[in-house]
Order: structure tokens, then C-alpha cells, then sequence
């Protein structure tokens, strides 16, 4: 369920820029900034007294990067989203990062309407895909990064767990899978359970990948 108000913290070595993403989203009255860092270590010295539930991410910083910083957030804090808010347009960051645990991935030059859309995506249903890295997944590029999936070359899944991965890959959070399918949310929840142990991945974002990689879903 997403709250009411999402606290959001943002971090970037450049001053200017966080104080204008933070301007920009104002108007938004359900989104509120918590805490700003200039660096990754600072970000995560203020985690654990701020706690948000979403982080707007830089990649290159000094003193430790986005690609360390995420890792680290999703290994000490695995109920905080990380946005990667960053000005490269490289596809080769996107499936590193996103298997790195990051939410979502989007350009500085995104306007604050879509990044506002992606912290809602992200509280929501657990990552965003914006068409950027839904570029990467057509164009393949994720297939080139290390994975290391716990199954045989024979994927097979159950007929209930492809409908529980089609409707992830659709957006959808578990309330909402559970409500359509008519199974508990708990079951839901086991259900992808499974299949991220199976898969060898560690989210949603994930699971996405994967189903949309090996043409699990129709």
C-alpha cells in the first residue's frame, strides 16, 4: 500500500541540481524530501536515521559511486527503493544496475512529472520501466550481463505461476494479483517467492527481465 506521504531522499555531488529536483517536485504534495547527501557514503551514514522509502540516486559520485551505493542499500536496507537519477545515457549501466537491486533508471533531463511517476510506480508495484530501459530489453542488452539463473535450460512453470509472472510484468502489486486470480496475497507472495529463487534473481525488476528475456509471457 503506498503511504500518503512518500519521504524521499536524493543524493548528487552537485548542490544546484539536488536543490532544483527537489523545487520541481514541490507542487507534489504527497512526495517529501527527508534528507539530502552529496555522496554515497554520506547517504548511507543519514539512512538509517531518515529511512525513506524511495532514493534518487547519481551514479558517478565521489567517495563511493551509485553502482556501490545501491548495492549496499539493498543489502542493508531491502525495503527502500533506489531510483537512479543520472546523466548517462548508457544501456550498458541499466541491466548492471537494475540486477544491483536499483528500482528504476532515469536521465537527468526526465521531466519532474515522470520522475513523480516513478517514485509512485516504484511504492506501488516495485520498479518502474520507462521506455529507455524498455529499449535495453528489446534491444537484448540485459542478455549480455552476468546471470546466473538456477535452472535448467528447460524453463518450465506452472500455469498459476505464469499468470502471477504476466501480471508482475504488467505492473500489477500482489493486493491486486490476488484480488484478479483469487488466491491470498500471501500466496501471491510465495508464488514470486519461488520464481526469484528458481530464476536466480533478487526483485521484481528481476523477474521482469527474465520472463521478457526467455519469453515467458505471451
Amino acid at each position: 500500500m503506498v503511504p500518503s506521504q512518500i519521504k524521499v531522499a536524493i543524493a548528487d555531488d552537485h548542490k544546484i541540481f539536488r536543490k532544483g529536483v527537489i523545487l520541481s517536485l514541490r507542487p507534489y504534495t504527497n512526495i517529501k524530501f527527508v534528507m539530502e547527501a552529496d555522496n554515497g557514503e554520506d547517504l548511507l551514514e543519514k539512512l538509517p536515521e531518515s529511512l525513506p522509502d524511495v532514493v534518487l540516486c547519481d551514479l558517478k559520485m565521489p567517495v563511493k559511486d551509485g553502482i556501490d551505493t545501491t548495492k549496499l542499500i539493498t543489502k542493508r536496507f531491502p525495503q527502500i527503493r533506489v531510483i537512479i537519477l543520472t546523466m548517462y545515457e548508457d544501456e550498458r549501466f541499466v541491466g548492471h544496475l537494475m540486477d544491483c537491486g536499483a528500482a528504476g533508471y532515469l536521465l537527468k533531463s526526465t521531466e519532474p512529472a515522470e520522475i513523480k511517476r516513478a517514485i509512485m510506480d516504484v511504492m506501488r508495484t516495485g520498479f518502474y520501466l520507462n521506455p529507455f530501459v524498455n529499449k535495453v530489453l528489446i534491444k537484448k542488452n540485459y542478455s549480455k550481463q552476468k546471470f546466473n539463473p538456477n535452472l535448467s535450460s528447460e524453463i518450465v512453470i506452472s500455469e498459476r505461476e505464469k499468470e502471477v509472472l504476466t501480471l508482475v510484468c504488467m505492473e500489477f502489486t500482489a493486493a491486486e494479483i490476488s484480488a484478479k486470480m483469487d488466491i491470498s496475497p500471501r500466496t501471491v507472495e510465495a508464488i514470486k517467492d519461488r520464481l526469484m529463487e528458481r530464476f536466480g534473481v533478487k526483485n521484481s525488476v528481476g523477474l521482469v527481465f527474465y520472463a521478457m528475456k526467455n519469453q515467458l509471457i505471451d
